[in-house]
């Protein structure tokens, strides 16, 4: 890894890292809030923070497989801790209640629930998965260091609004029903599942890496993404209990 590339690692994981320092604060005056929602958020952080930089930066900078566990990292496990720390809720609650209505009304509007629907998130996380390495945009990050920080920022912030919309705790109006976003993940597991048996065979993609490097990466990618997917689906299974709301119902009263 160059000195180029070291400085602007380093600057990329100061973003995890003041979150965490951000979401700590508000959740030290925040009374009542669930410590298992700040471990997670902060492990998420920890996680994003130890891939954008040291050993492994430097080992995603000079090996596919490396890059590929990165990615993993980043755009995958990392965003499903932050996720679970419920960050929006949290904020809602240590913001002063008129900050706090204005955010709500914010997340009610137009543009918000576009950008968080479940279809909207697939095309910017999966559909950014298939640029990446279909085009030469992959090529093209490997000598431009802004570039590659450009691209891990915004896997980060993809994969964020995925896992947030299929699984989010936090507020989501409108949000689509738990079979609907079961079939979007369901279409991602597919595509990713997909796109790395192309990578393996070498067809359609573009990647100027020796082939070890090119299947390897592949590898990982098929087996971690079912990882990630399917502890994303855990936790959107665990959320849904329909039998109680339907007994609920049925209660005389």
């Amino acid at each position: 890894m160059t000195h180029q590339h070291e400085h602007v690692a380093t600057l990329a994981a100061i973003g995890p890292v003041l979150l965490a320092g951000c979401y700590l604060v508000a959740a030290a005056r925040t009374p009542g809030w669930s410590r298992w929602r700040t471990a997670a958020f902060t492990g998420g952080a920890a996680l994003a923070a130890f891939a954008l930089t040291g050993p492994l930066a430097a080992y995603a900078a000079a090996d596919f497989r490396g890059h590929m566990t990165q990615h993993l990292l980043v755009a995958m496990l990392a965003p499903l801790g932050l996720v679970l720390g419920a960050p929006v809720t949290l904020l809602l609650r240590a913001l002063p209640r008129p900050y706090a209505r204005r955010l709500g009304r914010l997340l009610r509007a137009r543009v918000p629930h576009l950008l968080s629907h479940p279809v909207t998130a697939l095309v910017l996380s999966t559909g950014g998965v298939i640029v990446l390495y279909c085009t030469p945009l992959y090529r093209a990050a490997t000598v431009t260091p802004w570039l590659h920080e450009l691209v891990l920022v915004h896997s980060l912030l993809a994969g964020y609004l995925f896992a947030w919309a299929i699984a989010g705790p936090d507020p989501a109006p409108r949000r689509p029903s738990v079979p609907a976003r079961l079939v979007v993940l369901g279409v991602a597991v597919a595509a990713h599942a997909g796109l790395s048996q192309l990578m393996y065979a070498g067809l359609w993609v573009d990647l100027p890496v020796p082939a070890a490097q090119r299947t390897g990466g592949a590898e990982i990618m098929y087996y971690g993404g079912d990882l990630a997917e399917l502890l994303l689906a855990g936790v959107l299974v665990a959320g849904w209990r329909p039998a109680r709301r339907i007994a609920y119902a049925r209660r005389p009263g």
